[in-house]
Formats: C-alpha cells, structure tokens, sequence
C-alpha cells in the first residue's frame, strides 16, 4: 500500500493534531493522516539539519580566554553541544527511517506485531515503529535478560 498522493497534500489543507484523533479507526493511516507525518518528519529533519549547521559555526568561532575557568566553562558548553548533536544525529536517522516507511507504506504499523501503532503514539513520537505493548514488551526483556 504505497501512498504516493501523500505528497500533493499542502501543508495548509494538513488536518489539526485534534483532527487527526478525532479521525474514524477505519481511516487509519489514510493519505491525509501520511501528509501529517510526512510534513512533520520534514520539519523535524529541517531542524536537525539546521542545529548541526549552527553547531559547526560555533564551534569554529574559536575562542582565546586566558583565564583557565572560563576556557572550562566553553569547553564544557562545546562538549555539552556536541553531545547534544550527536543524540539528534541519532534521531536524524530515524526521521529519514519514518519518511522511508512512508514512503513504502509501512508507516504506522508495529514491525513486531503488525498491529496499529496508534496516531496518539505517533505524535508524541513520530519516529516510533512498535505500538506500545510492544515497546513495553521489549523493554521488559532488556531489563529481565539485558539484551
């Protein structure tokens, strides 16, 4: 089930996260619930990309502070930032993983289960690909045999 009308939708006929819940189950995952994401993984790629960029320009303003606590200071705000993108890169990944599922049409549903993952999940965490038992499941698992 490939949407490919998912992409001719504008982002100012995208339904409300409200809309979107109020939504019959029968329409679950239809090409207007696909365009939501789509635009939303879009923006959120949009900003990973443009923290990276920002991120790259501070870091290349390099300071010269004499005093030795204030180089600490910006050495732990660089090291701090750094960590940070490389958590985003992380997420970075996986938005590009979503937009991929969409494109495939696999969007949406548990790669455990195959069930429904549910819209409510999904925009907490557009990124998400198990529904929540199966999350919780997983969980569960790493924490009793630490997989």
């Amino acid at each position: 089930m490939v949407s490919k009308t998912a992409n001719v939708i504008s982002p100012e006929q995208l339904p409300t996260e409200e809309e979107l819940l109020a939504m019959p189950e029968s329409d679950y995952m239809n090409e207007i619930q696909l365009a939501f994401f789509r635009n939303r993984l879009k923006e959120l790629e949009t900003e990973i990309l443009n923290n990276a960029g920002a991120t790259t320009e501070n870091l290349r303003e390099t300071q010269f502070v004499p005093d030795p606590a204030d180089r600490a200071t910006i050495e732990e705000e660089h090291a701090l930032e750094l960590r940070t993108r490389d958590r985003e890169r992380k997420l970075l990944k996986k938005v590009q993983q979503a937009i991929a599922s969409i494109d495939s049409g696999e969007y949406g549903w548990c790669e455990e289960t195959g069930e429904p993952i549910g819209i409510a999940r999904l925009l907490a965490r557009p990124t998400a690909t198990l529904s929540l038992e199966a999350q919780e499941r997983r969980e569960m698992r790493q924490k009793l045999y630490g997989d």
